[in-house]
This record gives C-alpha cells, sequence and structure tokens, in this order.
C-alpha cells in the first residue's frame, strides 16, 4: 500500500536527521562522544556505581549533583538602594568589545538593555575595538540613547600576541586544539581578546574614570524590565563582582590554568580571602578544579578590584607562562578563579532577576513573582533542566555542536554556586 505524502515527508525527515546525526558521528569525534549512548546515559542517570565521575570534555557535569538536594537559596535582589526612585547614579558604564562588523548585533544589545533599564537611568556607554570605528558604526550606535557614548582604540600592546611568545610552540598548541575539535581552537584573536579582557581593559583611558562596569557583547538579549539599579544595589551591599551564568569550562583550554593559579596562592597565600568561593569551583578543597566558572560575556564589577594589587600580581603571574596563548586561557576563568579566591563569596551576586541571553544559552528567572515583576520574555521552561543539541552552522566546520544552557541542567554549574550558601 503506498504511503500518502504527509507520511511520506515525515520519514524523509528522519533519514535526513538520521543521516547528519551519523555523518556528525564519523566526522566530529566531539560529537560523536557528546551523543554516544554512554555519554548520554550519564548526563540522565545518577551514577548508580557511586563513583564520581571524572571530568571529560563529553561528560559534564564533572562532579554531578543529585537534582533532590537542599533547598535552593532565594535569590532575589533586596529592596532599598539601588531601586527605581532613587535619583542618583552610580559612577558606572557599559562596556562593550566589538568590531565595525558587528554592528548588527551591537545595535540589538544596546535597544536591548535600553528598552530593560537604560532608558531610565541614561548610563554612558564605552566602545573598544582594536580598530578605528567606522562613521557608520558610530551612525547607527549613536541614535539608539540619549546617553553618552565614547568610542575607543585598543592600544596595541594590550591587544597583539606579545613578542616574547614562541610562536611555533603556540601553533602546535593551536593545531592541537584545532585536532580536537575545540571552538577557537585555531583563533589568535580570540586569545588576544581572552587576554586583554583578563588584564587590560579596565586600564583604558575612557574606563578610568569609572569605577563600575556591565560588560554587554553584541548580539545578547536581556528579557526582563529592572525596577532597580544593580550598580547602586552592588554599591550599597557592598558587592565586587555579580554575574547571571555558571557553567563549565571546556578542561582541553586550560590544561596547566589551575596548576598555576594553585602555585599562585602558594607564592601569596596572604592574599586568599578566609571565606571564599573556593567550594564553588572544587569538589576536593582546591586540589583539582571542577570548571565550574562565571560565564563573563555578562559580568557586573568593580573595576578597583581588577585594578588592585592583587588582581595586578595574579594576571601578571598568569600572563608570564604564555598560557593565553600556549593553550587557550579565557577571561572568564580567570575572572571566576580571581573573584571566587580573593574575595570573601558574600561580595558575589547572582542576579536572578536580569534575565539575559547570549545565544545558545540563556538565564531566565524561575521565580514566577519575579518573572511576572519583570515582564519577562524568556521562557522559563528554556532555564530549568532542558538538554538542547544544536547542529553546527555549516557541517564542514571543525567545531561541535554547541549545547543550549539551563541553571540546573547537565552543563550548568548554578547548583554548585547554590550549595556554598546552604
Amino acid at each position: 500500500m503506498a504511503l500518502n505524502k504527509p507520511t511520506r515527508y515525515v520519514l524523509f525527515a528522519l533519514v535526513l536527521l538520521l543521516a547528519i546525526h551519523f555523518l556528525l558521528s564519523a566526522t566530529h569525534e566531539p560529537y560523536g562522544n557528546a551523543t554516544s549512548l554512554s555519554a548520554l546515559s550519564g548526563v540522565f542517570s545518577k551514577g548508580q556505581t557511586g563513583q564520581t565521575a571524572k571530568y571529560t570534555d563529553s561528560a559534564v557535569p564533572a562532579y554531578p549533583l543529585d537534582s533532590d538536594s537542599s533547598p535552593l537559596p532565594d535569590w532575589r535582589t533586596g529592596s532599598g538602594a539601588g531601586w527605581v526612585g532613587n535619583a542618583t547614579r552610580a559612577n558606572a558604564t557599559f562596556v562593550m568589545l566589538a568590531r565595525n562588523t558587528d554592528v548588527n548585533g551591537a545595535v540589538q544589545s544596546i535597544r536591548s538593555i535600553e528598552d530593560r533599564f537604560n532608558r531610565e537611568h541614561g548610563y554612558p556607554y564605552v566602545f573598544l575595538n582594536e580598530e578605528e570605528w567606522t562613521d557608520e558604526f558610530k551612525k547607527r550606535i549613536s541614535v539608539l540613547s540619549n546617553a553618552p557614548m565614547e568610542f575607543g582604540v585598543i592600544p596595541h600592546d594590550w591587544w597583539f600576541q606579545p613578542d616574547w611568545i614562541d610562536e611555533d610552540r603556540a601553533a602546535a598548541g593551536r593545531k592541537k586544539m584545532e585536532e580536537q575539535g575545540i571552538i577557537y581552537a585555531g583563533s589568535v584573536s580570540y586569545r588576544n581578546m581572552c587576554r586583554f579582557n583578563s588584564g587590560f581593559f579596565f586600564k583604558h583611558e575612557m574606563l578610568m574614570k569609572y569605577k563600575w562596569y556591565w560588560r554587554i557583547e553584541p548580539d545578547v538579549m536581556f528579557h526582563c524590565t529592572l525596577s532597580f539599579d544593580p550598580f547602586k544595589y552592588m554599591e550599597a551591599n557592598n558587592k565586587v563582582y555579580a554575574f547571571t551564568i555558571a557553567l563549565y569550562e571546556w578542561a582541553a583550554t586550560i590544561p596547566t590554568l589551575w596548576d598555576t593559579v594553585k602555585d599562585f596562592m602558594k607564592t601569596y597565600p596572604e592574599y586568599v580571602a578566609s571565606d571564599n568561593a573556593m567550594g564553588f569551583m572544587s569538589e576536593n578543597g582546591g586540589q583539582d578544579f571542577n570548571m565550574c566558572h562565571f560565564w563573563s560575556n555578562f559580568e557586573i564589577a568593580d573595576m578597583d578590584f581588577w585594578r588592585g594589587e592583587v588582581y595586578t600580581k595574579f594576571f601578571e603571574f598568569l600572563d608570564k607562562t604564555g598560557g593565553f596563548y600556549y593553550e587557550r586561557w579565557g577571561d572568564a576563568p580567570v575572572h571566576s578563579m580571581a573573584a571566587g579566591l580573593f574575595l570573601p563569596k558574600s561580595k558575589i551576586h547572582f542576579f536572578n532577576e536580569i534575565g539575559y541571553e547570549h545565544p545558545p544559552n540563556q538565564h531566565c528567572p524561575q521565580d514566577d513573582d519575579i518573572w511576572k515583576k519583570g515582564m519577562c520574555s524568556c521562557d522559563q521552561t528554556r532555564t530549568h533542566g532542558e538538554l538542547v543539541f544544536l547542529l553546527p552552522l555549516r557541517l564542514d566546520t571543525d567545531h561541535p555542536p554547541f549545547l543550549a544552557f539551563s541553571d540546573y541542567g547537565p552543563y550548568s554549574c548554578q547548583r554548585q554556586w547554590d550549595r556554598i550558601f546552604q
């Protein structure tokens, strides 16, 4: 009996999806590992053997936490200083690192933060680029807000690979990572960006007059209207660093970073805060790094911390090893380790109210009262416990498929953050 047309379409779609799956499994080892039956069963099972899973890039989380653990903390930013009605602004700015070709994504991001927060506050913007800004970029951006805007150029030595880096060794490291299918594995400019964000942006002349910054990237979305000023809240409550998303780093990009950080702590034990957030980053008191970090494409922080003696020595200690280029150290784990070790954990804040999306990952408030009050446009069900496989944009890419992030899903470190306050 002949199949009807709708049934033939469904069967054709299934065959096509299976063909793509087997093609990626055969040609992209990380995809094959991540979607194998053993990897998937490890994600969705509770590990009945009782043994702690070792970290691999395809089997995160490294140290799974039971979903039925202690009650979650009430992550609700308190009322008081910082809420709308307080007419004074903090000494703060938004900062965006972008290129001229990012203009459409930058427009989206600025329009989003203006709609959800800044049109009521008028905080200034600083845009940084390793090249001169085009008139077109400045024209497109300048019409989006009445707030002051500055367009700066990054000094050459802060951006480009230093002359003292052994390029043969760096190239070999990039080639190895490309063979492993690691995203941005072969990109020197990505490493330039990570090093610049780790050790230099807060020294730029356009930022030196400010204390606080809110980092924004092109192509992001803010899903909830804020009824308070995060800068003023942090100022009034003695906070230093804030985040909205915590997740795992790719271990193969930072094989020697934690050992280098431990060497720094041994050299300068006086810099380690007594009530720090080590429990967020390690399962065994600091012997190993569990790969948990704050996703730094969103961060609000006090630049005086980065400019201070402790972080300055920390960055210089890391930088002289060449790890930003010989490996692929990111500013996210570097900032996270510094904040998590050299600050009391009470000075780090999770902004639950800030619905934020940097595709494919997002944070959406799970508390219905917060979600409704913020008139949030994000889908709460995408944030809680969902694991979504997204195919690469091109089948011939060396990059494995992305995994959409969720607050308490298998690739999230939110529970590791929660537990240090339980």
